[in-house]
């Protein structure tokens, strides 16, 4: 679950930073967000979070 967060966090803040560069247009991250809430009602949605998941522990590991 905090890793969801965390994720989600991230996320957010990097579109609100592409949004008041310039980078990424609003409807850009409305469709991204869509696509978000799509993808998390199908099948595809166990194999992402795991995919997330080994990602956040790979990095966890990682020693600066």
């Amino acid at each position: 679950m905090a890793i969801s967060i965390s994720a989600v966090l991230l996320l957010l803040i990097l579109a609100v930073i592409f949004v008041r560069n310039g980078a990424l247009k609003m409807s850009h991250a409305v469709v991204c967000a869509l696509l978000g809430f799509y993808l998390s009602s199908t099948s595809m949605a166990p194999t992402i979070q795991e995919g997330l998941t080994a990602t956040a522990d790979i990095v966890s590991r990682l020693d600066p």
